[in-house]
């Protein structure tokens, strides 16, 4: 796969470098896991353009949310192109109970690559984000890899009030089983 350089988050995909992405080589073995990225891989049983289809309609996201916080989308707009920002309404004690989140999304390719930084209603990313990689493995089956990387946070009272990582490896590698069931469905 060659590098694919998309939006102003500059996410690349498929060297298994830079922002959205673990330095060193991509993680097909299931887990990955840096001092600040965790990477998740799954081969699901669904062609890329279903699996995308969920992933891009955030109406979606709480069948697809591992770690409990995604509570809806107040729209029901679809995902197609860098630079929009979709809301979501959230709910965790980190943040004091019900919160919404501005996603802003920084990579999109279609049927193989999705990612957004995610930030406090109303402001702009403080440095996390999610990338959603999808790659065909035959007609009916997509090797996933979601990435939580909060590399790029770098504002102190941010960093003292949220521990990172806030969703953990078996919470991502619960979305990845719930995209799974979500495709199924």
């Amino acid at each position: 796969m060659t590098d694919l350089e998309v939006g102003p988050g500059r996410v690349r995909a498929g060297s298994g470098q830079g922002p959205g992405r673990p330095d060193g080589p991509r993680a097909y073995d299931g887990a990955m896991a840096t001092d600040q990225s965790i990477t998740v891989t799954r081969t699901i049983d669904a062609p890329a353009d279903e699996i995308f289809d969920v992933l891009t309609l955030p109406a979606r996201h709480p069948d697809v949310d591992g770690s409990g916080f995604v509570v809806s989308d107040p729209s029901n707009d679809r995902i197609t192109a860098v630079g929009q920002v979709f809301t979501m309404n959230m709910q965790g004690e980190h943040m004091g109970g019900d919160y919404q989140t501005d996603n802003h999304v920084v990579g999109y390719n279609k049927n193989s690559l999705v990612a957004w930084k995610t930030a406090p209603a109303g402001t702009e990313p403080p440095g996390w984000q999610w990338v959603w990689e999808l790659k065909a493995d035959g007609s009916d089956s997509t090797d996933v890899t979601l990435t939580y990387d909060w590399s790029a946070v770098t504002d102190k009272d941010i960093l003292q009030k949220v521990h990172f990582p806030l969703v953990s490896r078996e919470q991502l590698e619960d979305s990845l089983g719930n995209l799974a069931a979500a495709v199924s469905s």
